[in-house]
């Protein structure tokens, strides 16, 4: 049943890049372009200059890749120490909701042509508070956003039939080789499955994979365009959305 969902295609792979780092408009966005492959990008438009500095975002929509909500904060558990003084321990639905959603206002400058808009956890997490009052706000994404990337156990992809759109699953892919990831690729879209990758930096010093490895995977992406579907992931959403109404209404 689940390959079904994307015939003639075996699977379908979706590339995500969190953060809008440098190494991506430098190193990413071009290989991808020569290769014809559109991937997905979740940005957080901070700062009162935001305009001005992600303003170069606007010509990447221009060519087709997808725009994300990462949200403004970019705010994780207050355990990784990585800066801030309140951690998602600390905040709640109401404060999370209003920073997504200003994120969103951003945004719709930036890729004013997009239609549909998918979100992303930022470090994967997808609640607020502690211990009993911890909440996840899975629900105002879903409420918002087509579908949300969340995080992923290693070697799993999305079963279209049965996967969440409003927290759908990454995979990591630091400091992983071009053979495992096309290892990946090619065992879990023969199961019909969606593999959603993520990416931060390229040749960068944490959080990364190298240019040799990354342009490995779309020389194989690209090499098996006519087998698997590579796409953004607001389209590959899109695709599974109306595959699970259509199963749900026979």
């Amino acid at each position: 049943m689940a390959p079904d969902c994307f015939a003639p295609y075996s699977g379908a792979v979706s590339l995500t890049f969190d953060d809008g780092t440098p190494s991506q408009r430098e190193k990413a966005i071009p290989e991808m372009d020569k290769r014809g492959l559109r991937g997905t990008f979740y940005i957080c438009p901070q700062g009162d200059n935001w305009r001005e500095s992600y303003s170069s975002w606007k010509a990447v929509a221009a060519a087709g890749h997808e725009i994300g909500n990462h949200t403004i904060s970019h705010v994780c558990s207050g355990t990784l120490g990585l800066g801030g003084a309140r951690g998602l321990e600390d905040w709640t639905l109401e404060e999370v909701e209003a920073d997504i959603l200003a994120a969103q206002e951003r945004l719709v400058e930036i890729a004013p042509r997009q239609k549909d808009w998918t979100f992303c956890y930022p470090c994967y997490m997808t609640f607020v508070g502690r211990g009993a009052g911890r909440q996840s706000y899975v629900p105002i994404v879903a409420k918002h956003f087509l579908a949300g990337r969340g995080g992923g156990e290693y070697g799993f992809g999305n079963i279209p039939a049965v996967v969440d759109l409003a927290c759908f699953a990454g995979l990591d892919t630091d400091r992983k080789s071009g053979f495992e990831m096309i290892g990946l690729v090619e065992e879990l879209t023969s199961r019909g499955q969606w593999v959603v990758f993520v990416f931060h930096q390229i040749d960068g010093s944490r959080l990364t994979v190298g240019s040799y490895d990354f342009n490995m995977l779309l020389n194989y992406l690209h090499r098996r365009r006519e087998a698997i579907w590579t796409a953004p992931a607001a389209e590959v959403a899109r695709k599974i959305a109306g595959f699970q109404a259509s199963a749900r209404a026979r």
